[in-house]
């Protein structure tokens, strides 16, 4: 079987929930899985001078306007949660402890997290409500807690960040096959091509 598909995210981001929403199936259409790879986007902001969208002026209006109808039109439950932009270690490092459990667990959890915040409203940044959701996957509640101050976790998340930035990843979501990069929801469509015939 082909490499992985790389899926780099940050749990704050709408446009992540959009793509973390697809991107399996688009990837099992060419007989790849996707491995899931949260990251911190604050980490990168600080080597880019990015900021959060809700905090750009003019820019983060038209987002609020774009996210709602990107999920309209992909027929994907969406709203903005009372508190946005969140703090992402949380569900980060959930995901990275159940990746210990097997690849298919961390992509449940990863979207079961996402549809949490961006369909349910709930705060994912809790270290309680991600071990909820965590529980409602058929994980151990209190594992999960526990995972959430192991230091191998939070090691594993730094890690995991700082080796997506030296593959050049600058934002969310961000993919990679076969070494070539897409950087959007919106590049998906040409993720598939490309999967598809092999690039051009």
């Amino acid at each position: 079987m082909s490499a992985p598909v790389e899926f780099y995210f940050d749990f704050s981001s709408p446009y992540g929930y959009f793509a973390a929403c697809g991107i399996d199936a688009l990837a099992a259409k060419h007989s790849r899985e996707v491995s899931w790879r949260p990251i911190l986007l604050g980490v990168v902001f600080k080597t880019t001078g990015g900021k959060p969208l809700p905090e750009l002026p003019l820019k983060g209006d038209y987002a609020r306007i774009d996210m709602h109808r990107c999920a309209r039109q992909a027929g994907i439950p969406f709203k903005l949660p009372a508190k946005f932009p969140i703090a992402a270690q949380v569900p980060s490092r959930a995901v990275y402890w159940a990746e210990t459990q097997g690849p298919r667990r961390a992509r449940q959890l990863g979207l079961a997290l996402y549809r949490a915040l961006f369909a349910e409203g709930r705060d994912i940044s809790d270290p309680e409500v991600a071990a909820d959701v965590a529980a409602a996957q058929g994980l151990s509640r209190q594992a999960a807690l526990a995972a959430l101050n192991d230091p191998a976790i939070k090691d594993r998340l730094r890690q995991e960040t700082e080796n997506a930035m030296k593959k050049g990843v600058f934002g969310s979501p961000y993919f990679i096959a076969d070494g070539e990069p897409f950087w959007g929801a919106d590049r998906m469509e040409q993720l598939d091509r490309w999967l598809a015939t092999g690039g051009w």
